[in-house]
């Protein structure tokens, strides 16, 4: 039931997803938030659902950002400052891991439907390319949080990912075939326009330094990562998700905290002053002629008799997206169509197989079959067992690709997420309900349906 105070998302927008050391390298978390966040404010440019004189009276009660591996010191806050929201406008950074963009949504609208405000900016940004580098007291590397506390289990990412793909029966090649349709479907919007609504531009980086050759590197606090000699170079996870990179191919970096950048494909850029050299609009990481039959030539990339590989798996990247929040009824006031929060569930699951987290998610939403379901692909082994544990066609998920293609900005990925729905269903009319979902560290879920009201 769709009353006045049903929270209602009215704009959606993200930044391109950066290859963590690519072109979005020398951005801050504030720096890649407060572009989306102004677009959003300001209603600007044609691809906006609103415009400045429709939100001119409308003042933004609060801005949530979901942020799991940053500076510290409220990014939301700063970043609402940055974009020139004002001073009295306040700012909460959220952390839920993989899910904390999500989360974010979630709270804000929690907010309106007990009538707390009327317009809220909610969403995540993640930078690993300028994460700062985290220390124990004793000086050695603090390589990620803990997900458990002791007595639990705690698998890293990518060796539990295999653990649930194997548990769930998903075999290796129907992973690289969900990776590689993944690829597939990405380039195809990308070459459409698709994203083009969507996106807002963001200052490119360029940086000074010394030309070396192609490096790899591993995990924080590992020597190296899996590599296919010649073409393959595993990258590192910073606590959360394995990347890759295949030279000239896929460009992905390993540890955040690394001054500058990291290693890309043909030279090693080194810490070095930044400049600001254009503008970005696209994705960097989704490849064409990424076919099943090349997926298959890559090694496990976390466990030797692993299904999980670099290709498919999903990158490491910095990115930003959010939405803005107003009740029903405001939204009928602006004469603007929108997408509807009907439920929201979060869940737990065993910290063992936590990729596994939104199954008891989504089963929790009410309602049948939606029109689209945007998924959060951190795995393929491990979205396929989810998808097959709720019953979801994997045909019907991410139709325009998903974060094994796109990139996973950890803390924005779950607003990601709700950018996708809603310019699929509000703005391009492909349907009327959708499912964003995703599954989280620690053994979490965090699952949404929406609808669309005009």
């Amino acid at each position: 039931m769709i009353g006045d105070l049903t929270p209602v998302v009215i704009d959606a927008r993200r930044t391109p997803i950066g290859t963590a050391g690519g072109a979005l390298r020398a951005l801050t978390v504030d720096a890649l938030a407060a572009p989306v966040l102004a677009a959003l404010a300001a209603g600007v440019d044609g691809a906006s659902q609103i415009d400045a004189s429709q939100i001119d009276g409308v003042p933004i009660d609060d801005v949530l950002l979901g942020n799991v591996f940053g500076p510290g010191g409220n990014p939301a806050r700063v970043a609402a400052l940055r974009a020139g929201l004002g001073d009295g406008v306040p700012g909460l950074t959220l952390d839920r891991q993989c899910a904390s963009g999500l989360a974010a949504i979630i709270t804000a609208a929690t907010a309106i439907r007990a009538g707390d405000g009327s317009a809220y900016l909610a969403g995540g940004v993640e930078s690993p390319s300028t994460a700062p580098a985290r220390l124990r007291p004793d000086g050695t590397a603090y390589t990620r949080a803990p997900f458990a506390p002791a007595g639990w289990p705690d698998p890293d990412m990518g060796p539990a990912a295999d653990t649930v793909a194997a548990l769930a029966g998903v075999s290796r090649e129907r992973q690289d075939a969900f990776a590689a349709r993944s690829h597939a479907r990405a380039v195809a919007a990308q070459r459409a326009g698709r994203f083009d609504g969507e996106i807002v531009e963001v200052g490119r980086t360029g940086e000074t330094g010394k030309i070396g050759r192609t490096c790899a590197t591993g995990r924080t606090g590992e020597v190296g990562g899996a590599r296919e000699a010649g073409k393959i170079g595993e990258i590192g996870r910073t606590g959360e998700v394995g990347g890759a990179r295949e030279a000239g191919e896929i460009g992905e970096i390993g540890q955040a905290g690394e001054v500058g950048g990291a290693r890309e494909a043909g030279k090693t850029r080194e810490a070095g002053e930044t400049h600001a050299v254009g503008g970005v609009r696209t994705d960097e990481r989704p490849r064409d002629r990424f076919t099943p039959e090349r997926l298959a030539r890559f090694r496990p990339a976390f466990t030797p008799d692993g299904t999980a590989t670099a290709a498919n798996s999903c990158g490491v990247n910095d990115g930003a997206a959010a939405v803005l929040v107003v009740p029903e009824a405001r939204r009928r006031e602006l004469g603007v169509p929108g997408l509807a929060l009907e439920a929201a569930a979060t869940r737990g699951c065993d910290p063992a197989l936590l990729g596994l987290g939104a199954v008891p998610a989504i089963q929790a939403l009410p309602g049948p079959a939606p029109d689209a379901v945007e998924f959060t692909e951190a795995f393929a082994g491990q979205v396929l067992a989810c998808l097959d544990a709720t019953g979801i066609d994997e045909q019907t998920v991410s139709p325009d690709g998903g974060a094994l293609a796109l990139g996973h900005p950890w803390g924005a990925s779950g607003a990601v997420l709700v950018v996708r729905l809603f310019h699929r269903l509000v703005v391009q009319g492909h349907g009327e309900t959708g499912v964003a979902a995703l599954s989280s560290g620690g053994g979490l879920g965090v699952a949404t349906r929406w609808r669309v009201v005009r």
